[in-house]
Order: C-alpha cells, then structure tokens, then sequence
C-alpha cells in the first residue's frame, strides 16, 4: 500500500509561484511513476507532470516551461514548483503514483486527496 498525501496549495495571483508536495508512505517508492493531475469545475481530470523511475520528466504542454516535476527519494517526497501561474492553472491539484507499467495505461492505483491551487488575475 502506498499513501499519499498532498500540501502547498493555495491562492496567488497570477505570474506568482507556488510549490506543491506530496508526501509518500509505503514500500518500493522509487519504483514507482509519480505525477500530478489537475480537475478543474466543468473540467476532466488531465495530466500535468510525471516522473518516472529512472528521473525522465514529461508535461502537458500548456504548463512546459513554467511547471517542474521533481522528487526526493530520501524523503520519499515529490514536488511541483510552478511558476508563471495563470488563472487557467486553477484546479484541485492531485498526486498519483503506482508502478510505471500501470501508470502509462492510465491504471493508477494510489492516489492523494488534492490540494487547492487558485490564481486570479
């Protein structure tokens, strides 16, 4: 089993930055593809950011450029810096995790509760 639980989120207006984390509990972490999903009101949930096993990142393109995906093994932790945030990027920001297989078929077993992310203009 593996627990999730996601912090930082919050208000700022729009250019600022903010970081997200999501803590991790449980066996064979570093296995795992992590990421960030986002689900904003009248929205499907989309993919923003993952990092897979071996350290590769990949990102939607609306956020390239302005959002970094990053973990930190020891602490069994994983962040989203965002930068340059725009009013679009308001949503309820979600961790994922599960074994890279899993997690390319869109069969993602763990997941966070979310964290709040709003930008106004």
């Amino acid at each position: 089993q593996v627990q999730l639980v996601e912090s930082g989120g919050g208000s700022v207006q729009a250019g600022g930055s903010l970081r997200l984390s999501c803590a991790a509990s449980g066996k064979t972490y570093s296995l795992y593809c992590m990421g960030w999903f986002r689900q904003a009101p009248g929205h499907e949930r989309e993919g923003v950011a993952v990092i897979e096993s071996d350290g590769r990142t990949n990102y939607t393109n609306s956020v390239k450029g302005r959002f970094t995906v990053s973990k930190d093994n020891a602490k069994n932790t994983l962040y989203l810096q965002m930068n340059a945030l725009k009013p679009e990027d308001s949503a309820m920001y979600y961790c994922a995790a599960d074994f890279c297989g899993e997690y390319r078929r869109g069969l993602i077993a763990y997941w966070g509760q979310g964290t709040q992310v709003t930008v106004s203009s």
